[in-house]
């Protein structure tokens, strides 16, 4: 065989990347950057903290079980995304809603427990000047975070809402499940994320 077949076949064996694909990898390329951005942030936090002389230990200032809550919903939440991407696979596009349901439902409540634990915390002086738990620098670092992951959570939540009404819509099928494994992508981020700032600004 001559080398012009040769490589003739080799261009045939290769698969150019799918839309499909090509949505994936765009999914994996904005994560990998957005992972970059927390990364700097739990590490500018881990800096302070390091530097600081009147940091207060986190377990005496914040909520423990509330938060601990909050993160076995998101896990769960995960398990929910999982099964509804495991439903249209099966071609079960009404068993793929609920599952997404129940995934929105998780990240809304999350949400609402949030906003619970912020309200206590503001009232209670954490993040501004002279609060009794040392200097301001640690509610700063405490509500950019928790406040940036939350904006991440309430898009998740949109994002799946707008899936969940495509599969309704019967985008959706066995054979095109695509956008809600890359739906789910982002929603294991989001869940993987916020156990990584629960360990570090919550227990350590």
């Amino acid at each position: 065989m001559s080398d012009v077949a040769s490589h003739s076949v080799a261009y045939a064996a290769e698969s150019p990347l799918t839309p499909e694909s090509w949505g994936k990898l765009g999914m994996w390329v904005f994560l990998a950057g957005d992972a970059m951005m927390f990364g700097a942030l739990l590490a500018g936090y881990g800096a302070l903290r390091y530097g600081s002389l009147t940091w207060p230990v986190p377990a005496h200032v914040l909520g423990i079980s509330l938060t601990a809550f909050m993160t076995f919903l998101l896990i769960c939440s995960s398990v929910t995304m999982v099964k509804a991407l495991e439903a249209i696979r099966m071609g079960k596009p009404e068993r793929m809603r609920n599952f997404l349901l129940l995934t929105m439902l998780g990240g809304a409540i999350f949400l609402g427990l949030q906003a619970y634990e912020w309200n206590h915390l503001i009232h209670t002086g954490l993040g501004f000047s002279g609060n009794p738990w040392g200097g301001a620098l640690f509610g700063t670092t405490f509500f950019i975070i928790t406040g940036f992951h939350g904006m991440h959570v309430t898009g998740g939540v949109i994002y799946l809402g707008i899936v969940m009404l495509r599969g309704v819509g019967g985008h959706y099928s066995a054979a095109r499940y695509q956008p809600v494994e890359v739906a789910g992508l982002y929603w294991h981020f989001v869940d993987l994320v916020w156990i990584m700032v629960f360990t570090f600004i919550y227990l350590l």
